[in-house]
């Protein structure tokens, strides 16, 4: 990974962790991803929400089939959720977004987890 992608991942784990400190655990996704686009917009980064996930199979270009909840200056991609453990495929979706957008790194965080660093996954293509 460059230098500027690991920059932007972490300022995104720090200010989620910010967030799940201050506000705790279990309040709807939509709260914590508006609060983490803003905190990382603060911090100086181009944020995206709900970002079409193009899918192109064989000449057909589907654009309304998935939508990523962050895209972090063009380049990182974070899921987010709010429940009690990740399920197998939280992190299969976050692995075929990035795919799809052609990333190198994806996170997937969960706001709803007992502890935050339990609810931090970093996925790569």
């Amino acid at each position: 990974m460059d230098a500027e992608l690991e920059t932007i991942a972490s300022d995104a784990v720090d200010s989620a962790f910010m967030i799940y400190k201050e506000l705790g655990p279990g309040l709807l996704e939509t709260v914590y991803e508006v609060l983490l686009a803003r905190e990382l917009e603060r911090r100086g980064h181009r944020v995206s929400r709900q970002v079409p996930v193009p899918i192109v199979f064989q000449g057909v270009r589907f654009d309304k089939g998935f939508r990523a909840d962050l895209i972090v200056g063009e380049r990182l991609l974070i899921e987010l959720k709010s429940v009690e453990e990740f399920a197998p495929v939280h992190g299969k979706q976050v692995l075929t977004y990035i795919r799809l957008l052609n990333f190198r790194l994806g996170l997937l965080i969960n706001f709803g987890a007992a502890l935050f660093k339990k609810g931090v996954k970093r996925v790569a293509n």
